[in-house]
């Protein structure tokens, strides 16, 4: 062992504060409640703090430029100017009024005064950018958009503020910034000028100079290294890109020679990449150890000598503790190889998808609790890793000791291990994930059962969480409000929106999911083998947290979840009401998932409870169930090799619990941020009746999967965008429906949102769906 301490480093933090500060502060500026002053100082704070509470825990190579009010692909379209103009930037630097309304889209005007620059036009009413996920995350990124002849320049100087920012305080860090090559990977040719064969990476020498320019100012601060994230490095890479990175990082070694950069890859294996990344003019590599142990050793063995390896030991991205001593066995031989000065740990990728702090939780079991670490404890557990792999061992001989005993009892523990569960799972048949006919035969069915007109309306599920929803929520949980009270509320509440919908004319109704908390978690805490947190908040978007579910141990459901809900709302009307449930694969994929079986295994055993949910909703009369599986395609593997089984076992599973039920019951899905060209094959399998996609934003493009992919089923693509505040006017719904026609028969479409319209308001939704009604009436009465 060597007996110098190796580095510890983060590749990035949580930014939204322990209390979900991050949140209150962006909401309140959105609201007008405070100005862009009072959100710089929040933001200011919740970077010092983060900084400071990373120097507390050990860690020797703190980040900056991490932060971000909305996500880091964003920031960086904005470093580099790569702005629509549809936004009325022009040049110089970004105003939060365009930069938000790139994230969120916006419903006024913002004058010149309040950008404070008069070469910026107002910003009038306008669509966001279209948003997807981070690789196989449930973090989402705003989607850069380029055209031919795409122009570039520092526009924002974030990257260097922060750094000296830091400085100021006393935290020499290192800056991030997301690699050019990710960042021209992850955008979209733009604009009716654009040649089919535009491929953006050809704008690689017109962004580089700008890349330079940035670097060259964080040098001249005082930046010795630089963290550039290269996650493409770990998916399958045609010639152009690998090219795409030889040239970046010649250009950037030329231009600053002294600079030293971290090239920072993470979600996998980096693969046939391996001898690309290590002949990279570059003076350190991050490789992820978690989702690709695998890896170590050839890493280790082709790594030039000079070459500074940062070792993503410790999970990123899911809440287990590490087994310590193991992983410092499985370590050492490197660290000794190599010597402390060439070596760092880290985690396997930012800790940004990750809670931030273990100790805030005061109810969870306590074996369970034991058996976890959030963003503060595996910091601590890197210092405890660097002490065991330095030589110091001794002095930290109780953290070893302990995790490994908490590795044991959790291995052990009969609250993981259900054996009449695994025997219900292993007992599963190919007859139990078939329809009884196929959708031809089905289709004549429930079309005489329904009798709907053309082009159908419905909305996917949820309707707004109004604050007076929350307040009632958190009363009840506090006690302040008894049990049958707040059942009466949302009585309430649910027979209200019922009426509505009738009144305005929606064909196929929802109950609204007033008694939900959130689409994973209301399940979740009625199935057996799941936990939950308080204060385990994870950034899915902006200023949208979620808390995923812990999934521990086998699942099970002892009682129905849904039946009453759904019987009391279809009482109140005549039209078919749908019963609504998450389907196994988004529950598995939105959760925090148990590492000691398969994923497989795992979903298996939620697919059989949801099934048994489906039967049910069946037998007290539901004839539409729809089983959400937002999150199908974000859990597909980021090498095409390894899609077949993935899509294998989770198409496997959605039938499984959609497959109970008689041919005349209707069976809807929702898959939202889906890119389905690709993928499209297993869209169709999931035998689905009717399936809802979104495809506002991208204004259709999704269905060009649909054009040599006969989709047999039924369809409704969104064609209103739930993320952004502004009401889309009917001519612009019916434009997006023509779109749509152009690829699907007139009987498949039906009319509907993106996604739920739970996290938006009253007085966006009423007038929005309206509008979506009289687009559908203006289509059937044009046939």
């Amino acid at each position: 062992m060597t007996t110098q301490t190796i580095p510890v480093a983060t590749l990035g933090t949580p930014r939204i504060g322990p209390r979900r500060e991050l949140k209150a502060a962006l909401e309140n500026y959105w609201a007008g409640k405070t100005g862009e002053a009072e959100l710089l100082e929040a933001a200011a704070a919740l970077r010092a703090a983060n900084w400071a509470r990373q120097k507390a825990r050990g860690v020797t190579v703190i980040p900056s430029n991490d932060f971000s009010f909305y996500d880091q692909v964003l920031d960086t379209s904005v470093m580099v100017g790569a702005i629509p103009e549809i936004y009325g930037w022009r040049s110089g630097r970004v105003p939060l009024s365009v930069y938000f309304a790139m994230a969120r889209g916006a419903v006024g005007v913002a004058d010149e005064a309040s950008c404070g620059h008069a070469h910026h036009a107002p910003v009038q009413g306008v669509p966001a950018q279209e948003m997807t996920k981070w690789f196989d995350t449930n973090y989402h990124f705003m989607v850069p958009e380029f055209v031919q002849g795409q122009k570039f320049e520092l526009a924002s100087l974030k990257a260097v503020d922060e750094y000296r920012e830091a400085r100021a305080l006393g935290h020499d860090t290192r800056p991030v910034l997301l690699g050019p090559v990710t960042f021209l990977k992850l955008g979209k040719a733009k604009g009716a000028e654009a040649d089919p064969q535009f491929d953006p990476l050809g704008l690689l020498g017109s962004l580089l100079p700008v890349y330079i320019d940035v670097l060259r100012r964080l040098s001249a601060n005082g930046a010795e290294w630089v963290q550039i994230d290269e996650p493409c490095l770990v998916l399958d890479l045609d010639a152009d890109a690998k090219n795409a990175l030889v040239r970046a990082y010649m250009t950037i070694a030329y231009a600053l020679p002294n600079l030293k950069i971290m090239l920072a890859t993470y979600f996998g294996a980096l693969g046939d990449n391996l001898d690309l990344a290590l002949s990279l003019r570059v003076a350190g590599l991050h490789v992820d150890l978690v989702r690709a142990p695998e890896q170590l050793e050839e890493v280790a063995e082709k790594a030039r000598p000079g070459l500074v390896l940062s070792l993503g030991a410790i999970d990123g991205r899911n809440i287990w503790r590490a087994d310590l001593p193991a992983l410092a066995e499985r370590l050492k031989g490197v660290v000794a190889k190599r010597g402390a000065d060439h070596v760092q740990l880290a985690p396997s990728c930012s800790l940004l998808h990750v809670p931030i702090d273990l100790e805030l939780e005061t109810g969870l079991d306590p074996d369970l609790k034991s058996w976890l670490a959030f963003s503060v404890q595996k910091m601590d557990e890197l210092s405890v890793l660097s002490a065991a792999l330095s030589g110091a061992g001794d002095q930290v001989k109780a953290a070893l000791d302990a995790s490994a005993a908490a590795a044991a009892a959790r291995r052990a523990s009969p609250k993981v291990h259900d054996a009449a569960v695994a025997a219900r799972a292993a007992a599963v048949s190919a007859d139990m994930t078939r329809r009884a006919s196929p959708f031809a035969a089905r289709a004549g069915l429930q079309r005489r059962r329904f009798r709907l007109p053309a082009f159908p309306t419905t909305t996917i599920g949820s309707f707004p969480q109004t604050a007076e929803v929350r307040q009632a929520r958190s009363a009840h949980v506090k006690g302040a409000l008894g049990d049958d009270a707040y059942t009466q509320f949302l009585r309430e509440e649910t027979a209200r929106a019922v009426r509505w919908q009738e009144e305005i004319g929606l064909d196929v109704l929802v109950h609204g999911e007033f008694e939900r908390n959130d689409m994973v978690q209301y399940f979740g805490e009625q199935l057996s083998g799941f936990a939950f947190t308080k204060h385990g908040w994870v950034q899915s978007y902006g200023s949208r947290y979620v808390r995923p579910p812990i999934l521990f141990g086998d699942v099970a459901r002892p009682q129905p979840m849904t039946v009453e809900w759904w019987r009391y709302a279809q009482s109140l009307t005549r039209k078919p009401l749908k019963g609504m449930l998450t389907g196994p694969v988004t529950i598995l994929n939105w959760s925090f998932v148990r590492d000691d079986v398969p994923r497989s295994q795992a979903c298996r055993q939620i697919a059989l409870a949801i099934r048994d949910e489906v039967e049910d909703l069946e037998t007290a009369g539901a004839a539409m169930i729809q089983i959400d599986e937002a999150a199908l395609r974000e859990g597909l593997p980021l090498r095409r090799g390894a899609w077949g089984d993935y899509l294998g076992w989770a198409v496997e599973c959605f039938r499984l619990c959609a497959s109970g039920v008689k041919d005349e019951t209707q069976i809807h899905t929702h898959m939202c941020y889906s890119e389905f060209n690709d993928i499209i094959g297993a869209i169709g399998a999931m035998d689905a009746d009717v399936i809802s996609i979104e495809t506002s934003r991208s204004k259709m493009e999704l269905l060009d999967a649909f054009k040599s992919y006969r989709y047999p089923n039924e369809i409704g693509p969104g064609v209103y965008d739930i993320h952004s505040p502004r009401v889309p006017a009917v001519a612009e719904m019916t434009d997006l429906l023509a779109l749509a026609r152009l690829r699907l028969d007139d009987a498949q479409i039906w009319i509907n949102p993106d996604c739920g319209l739970k996290t938006r308001k009253w007085e966006e939704v009423r007038p929005a769906l309206v509008n979506m009604v009289a687009a559908a009436q203006a289509l059937r009465d044009a046939r």
